[in-house]
């Protein structure tokens, strides 16, 4: 593992360092560039800039680790009124929704996050929508994976999230790559032991590529998350190589991150989703995407002393 994204998934899980990123002037302004904003107004109109430009959307209500019934129902209330504002404003044809099951309950219940997260599968199906669960540490695919077989036995589009760092996935590719599945592929943000995932990138980038032909020759719908350019040019030529059309699949990137990339794809007729995430606690969303890509610290660090 980089050093870098080692020493920022351990700043993720440090409370001091959190209060002073938190209580830092310029903080919410740099956050500004990964998160669309704290309420659902701000959600509805990123999403409405967004789908201006030719890209869809899919939010993410930001939350996860709740060890609480009652904030895990206050995540569900903030997807159901994220849901009916996107219907409101005709948005739901472009826009799902991502849901951490962490967020709304697995900690305590996987039974309870299976209501709720079945609840907000009802209300998109009224919007007009879809709804994929977000994969988070090994320790809950399975959970995870439980869950979502559940739910798709009542709405078969739900959708899989699959890391491709982890030595299990192209076994479960091979599992989920079936007729109307809903599969989005990335690298994975967790730290993991090094007996469940590929330490080298090298290796995590390989793992990727043979995921993504299992997907591409099964018969779901693949969406592949990734900002690296040379994974983007592999997924182009293996669909094509396989007879997958633009449109059969999706490519999908982080709101904020490479946004010119993500307009070059829709020009070239792809499918471009953006993932959108929202919400107060921003803090440990951020903090992965810097570890994923350890230059977007950069970024973050130059803005910190540009405003002093």
């Amino acid at each position: 593992m980089h050093p870098l994204r080692s020493l920022i998934l351990a700043a993720a899980g440090n409370d001091v360092i959190r209060r002073l990123v938190a209580t830092a002037p310029v903080s919410r302004d740099v956050v500004k560039r990964f998160v669309a904003g704290e309420t659902t107004a701000d959600a509805i109109a990123v999403t409405r800039e967004l789908v201006s430009h030719g890209l869809t959307v899919t939010l993410d209500y930001l939350g996860e680790d709740t060890t609480d019934s009652a904030l895990a129902e206050q995540t569900v209330q903030a997807y159901l009124k994220l849901l009916d504002g996107l219907n409101e404003h005709d948005l739901a044809k472009h826009a799902e929704v991502s849901v951490k099951l962490s967020a709304v309950g697995q900690a305590l219940d996987e039974s309870l996050a299976r209501e709720n997260a079945a609840r907000i599968c009802a209300a998109a199906e009224q919007a007009g929508t879809t709804v994929t669960l977000d994969m988070e540490d090994h320790t809950t695919t399975d959970s995870t994976l439980r869950v979502l077989a559940q739910l798709r036995g009542t709405w078969p589009w739900a959708g899989a999230v699959l890391q491709a760092y982890l030595h299990r996935t192209e076994l479960d590719c091979a599992r989920l790559a079936t007729a109307g599945s809903r599969v989005r592929l990335c690298k994975g943000a967790y730290a993991e032991p090094p007996q469940v995932a590929f330490p080298d990138p090298h290796d995590v980038d390989r793992s990727y590529v043979r995921c993504a032909n299992i997907l591409l020759r099964g018969e779901g719908v693949p969406m592949f998350a990734t900002h690296d350019p040379r994974l983007v040019q592999i997924v182009e030529a293996r669909a094509e190589a396989l007879g997958r059309k633009p449109g059969g699949f999706e490519f999908q990137m982080l709101y904020g991150i490479r946004p010119e990339e993500q307009l070059r794809l829709v020009d070239r007729g792809h499918t471009v989703r953006v993932y959108v995430p929202y919400g107060v606690q921003w803090y440990g969303y951020l903090m992965r995407r810097l570890a994923e890509r350890p230059a977007n610290t950069a970024f973050f660090l130059r803005a910190l002393v540009s405003r002093k």
